[in-house]
């Protein structure tokens, strides 16, 4: 087990988890932001943000892991990605826990 990935790993998650927060800002405040008539540029600031999303996303999942699998480290790409997936999990299973204790309240 290399510490170094694993610490890498989680600031990999933490950084996306963040991104996904400002983005669910963002949505909650977009009738404020963008006004609320609908016109032109409503779809295609939607469209950009997921574009932009996606591709953020893209190089926070899978940016380390494809470098470390072209330097030809398969095994260690292989093992930062599970990790990655193992610490978003456990962060959205804690979210979705937190959410159902504050609904039952």
């Amino acid at each position: 087990m290399n510490k170094k990935l694993i610490k890498q790993s989680l600031l990999h998650v933490v950084l996306a988890i963040a991104y996904i927060f400002c983005v669910a800002a963002f949505f909650q405040n977009a009738e404020f932001l963008l006004g609320r008539e609908d016109n032109f540029f409503s779809p295609v600031i939607a469209l950009m943000l997921l574009v932009l999303s996606a591709a953020i996303m893209a190089i926070l999942f899978f940016g380390r892991p494809v470098q470390l699998y072209l330097d030809n480290q398969k095994k260690e790409a292989f093992s930062f990605l599970g990790y990655m997936i193992g610490w978003f999990a456990m962060f959205f299973i804690f979210f979705l826990l937190i959410m159902v204790i504050l609904h039952l309240k």
